[in-house]
């Protein structure tokens, strides 16, 4: 009866300190990650092209556009990719080393109240009465309204390298770091001269980033994460019509961007 006790005593101490050692991300661990963001964005010159008309608006400043919260919308199976959200899947190929392919669903909207530079021309005389003196009046929705809201999509592989900061039982704090890049891939809502709105998905160009977060791992599976994103985006096929003209925008700028979530880890291998 004694050997038997003293038996299981090691059975359970063996378990607790294979829970205690284990590492939150291990080799052959994957983790999957939803979350939200809060996107800023550069001033940026953005060209349009098409029958009649080759012009470049100077400058032009944009924002994101949060949705209001509520449980039905950001928790709603059926809505929680209407507000500005992020997704993420990383396996990780050694210890706290990780391949990440990921969506960041951003929300980029022109700014309306403003008055840019404008060069070039446009032969439509109705339209062409909108410049004045070298420069275009947005605030008049007429002349153009220019969205990328269902949305800026950027879907992106990188890599992602960690470090532990504070390692207890059921507790660990992760700081993570990478860089990544891939497609983008907007839904861009765009009305320019009253037309009817343009509003496809389409691959319009690429981006890059670099990233850094904070994970707050709980009983080694259950995270929450904040991380910080600053990168670049250049777009030069945006489709402006809904045929097939060979009418387009074209872009560039910087974007940072605030993400905050929740994530789950486990192992896809058995501990040998």
């Amino acid at each position: 009866m004694r050997n038997r006790i003293i038996y299981i005593m090691l059975i359970f101490f063996g378990i607790g300190m294979s829970a205690q050692t284990r590492k939150p991300f291990e080799k052959g661990s994957v983790l999957l990650f939803w979350g939200w963001n809060r996107g800023w964005f550069s001033n940026s010159d953005i060209g349009f092209s098409g029958e009649g008309y080759k012009f470049q608006l100077d400058n032009v400043a944009a924002y994101d556009r949060p949705t209001k919260f509520d449980l039905g919308i950001y928790f709603g199976p059926t809505k929680v990719t209407l507000p500005q959200t992020n997704a993420r899947i990383a396996y990780f190929i050694k210890d706290n080393v990780a391949i990440v392919l990921g969506l960041d669903h951003m929300k980029y909207v022109m700014d309306q109240n403003q008055t840019v530079n404008f060069h070039g021309y446009i032969s439509d005389p109705k339209y062409a009465a909108y410049v004045k003196d070298g420069k275009v009046d947005l605030s008049d929705e007429q002349f153009l309204t220019f969205e990328h809201t269902d949305g800026l999509n950027y879907i992106n592989i990188g890599a992602e390298k960690y470090k532990t900061l504070v390692n207890h039982r059921n507790f660990d704090l992760v700081w993570g770091y990478g860089a990544g890049g891939g497609v983008m891939f907007p839904k861009s809502n765009v009305k320019l001269f009253g037309n009817e709105r343009s509003d496809r998905f389409h691959v319009a160009g690429f981006g890059a980033d670099v990233r850094t977060n904070l994970n707050f791992v709980f009983w080694k599976h259950f995270v929450a994460r904040v991380e910080a994103k600053y990168g670049y985006v250049n777009m030069w096929d945006i489709k402006t019509t809904l045929n097939n003209n060979p009418d387009k925008a074209w872009q560039d700028f910087a974007f940072g961007e605030l993400n905050f979530g929740i994530g789950y880890t486990f192992r896809t291998k058995k501990n040998n």
